[in-house]
C-alpha cells in the first residue's frame, strides 16, 4: 500500500469529526453535545489538532467561535469527507442489525408539543432498539442539515424544491388575535381588512414571514411589523397581550386569550417528509416509511 503524503494524517483524521462539528456549529458547548462528549474532551481535541498541523483553526467571537482562515480552508476540503465517512458507518453497522441505528430526525418549530413526540411514541413501540437524534429549527437550518447530512429525515413546511420529499398534509394558516380584539368574534376576514393592523411576526427569513408579505402585497398593503421574533410560543403571547395580530398555524396546546379566525382565501403551507440524497440506513428508512404511511391516516 501506498504510503500517505504526509505522516501528520494518522494523527489528524481521529480529531476531524471535532473539529467539524465545532466548525458547523460555531459553538463548543453545542458540538460536544451533538457528538455526546464532555465539552472539556471536545475543547482538548480541537488544541491537539491546531498543534498538529501548526496553525490556529478558531477564534472567539462572543460566546460563539470563528473559523480563521486556516480554519475555513480546512473546513471546506474536509467537510464533505467527514460527511461520507459517517454516512458509510452508519450503512456497514446498520447492516448487522437492521432492527437497531441511528436516524438523526428534524422538525419545524410550528410542531413539537403534541404532534412530533406522539408520533415519535409510536415508532418507539414500533422500533424500540432504533435511536433518535432530534433536531427543531426554522425551515432554512433544517434543510442546510438535510444538504450537507447532519439529518437524515426532516420533517419541512414546506419542502424545499431541491430535495426528495414526500407530501404528509397541509398546514393552515388563520388569522389570530387577542380576545378583546374588534375582530376576535368575527367568523372570517379578508386579509385587506388588516392593513391598518400591526403585526407580530417571524424575522424575513422565516418562510412563514416571506408567505405573510405575500398575501399582504396581494391584499394590497405592507404589513406593519412591530414585534419580530424566532420563538413561536412568545409569538402568541404577544398577539394574547394585544401588541399585535399574527398569521400563524394553530398552536398544538390551548393559548389562553388567542383567538383563531378563519381568513378569507386560501392560506396554508405543504408539509412534506424530507430525506437527502444520500443512501438511507435501514433505521432510517424504516421511520420514512412509517411517517410516510400515516399520510391520510
Amino acid at each position: 500500500m501506498d504510503e500517505y503524503s504526509t505522516s501528520e494524517v494518522t494523527a489528524v483524521a481521529p480529531l476531524l469529526a471535532a473539529f467539524d462539528a465545532a466548525a458547523a456549529m460555531g459553538h463548543i458547548t453545542r458540538a460536544a453535545e451533538y457528538l455526546g462528549v464532555p465539552q472539556s474532551s471536545l475543547s482538548r481535541r480541537l488544541r491537539a489538532l491546531e498543534q498538529a498541523l501548526g496553525v490556529e483553526l478558531f477564534q472567539p467571537a462572543g460566546r460563539r467561535v470563528a473559523l480563521t482562515a486556516a480554519g475555513r480552508e480546512l473546513h471546506a476540503r474536509t467537510t464533505g469527507l467527514i460527511r461520507a465517512l459517517d454516512d458509510a458507518v452508519n450503512v456497514v453497522r446498520s447492516q448487522a442489525d437492521p432492527e437497531a441505528g441511528l436516524v438523526r430526525f428534524g422538525f419545524p418549530l410550528t410542531l413539537g408539543p403534541v404532534s412530533i413526540p406522539s408520533v415519535l411514541a409510536e415508532f418507539h413501540s414500533a422500533a424500540p432498539r432504533i435511536r433518535l437524534h432530534l433536531v427543531q429549527a426554522h425551515g432554512e437550518a433544517l434543510a442546510e442539515q438535510i444538504r450537507d447530512g447532519r439529518l437524515d429525515l426532516a420533517v419541512m413546511i414546506p419542502a424545499p424544491a431541491d430535495l426528495p420529499a414526500i407530501v404528509l398534509g397541509r398546514q393552515r394558516i388563520q388569522l389570530y388575535v387577542a380576545a378583546e380584539h374588534r375582530l376576535a368574534g368575527r367568523d372570517r376576514v379578508d386579509l385587506a381588512e388588516l392593513a391598518g393592523e400591526p403585526f407580530v411576526a417571524n424575522p424575513p427569513a422565516y418562510h412563514l414571514r416571506r408567505q405573510l408579505d405575500s398575501w399582504c402585497a396581494d391584499a394590497g398593503f405592507v404589513p406593519r411589523v412591530v414585534f419580530e421574533i424566532t420563538e413561536f410560543d412568545t409569538l402568541r403571547a404577544l398577539v394574547a397581550q394585544g401588541l399585535g395580530v399574527a398569521l400563524l398555524p394553530a398552536p398544538e396546546l390551548p393559548h389562553p386569550g388567542l383567538v383563531g379566525v378563519p381568513v378569507t382565501g386560501t392560506h396554508d403551507r405543504t408539509i412534506g417528509l424530507v430525506s437527502g440524497r444520500h443512501r438511507p440506513t435501514p433505521a432510517v428508512e424504516r421511520l420514512r416509511e412509517f411517517l410516510a404511511g400515516r399520510v391520510g391516516r
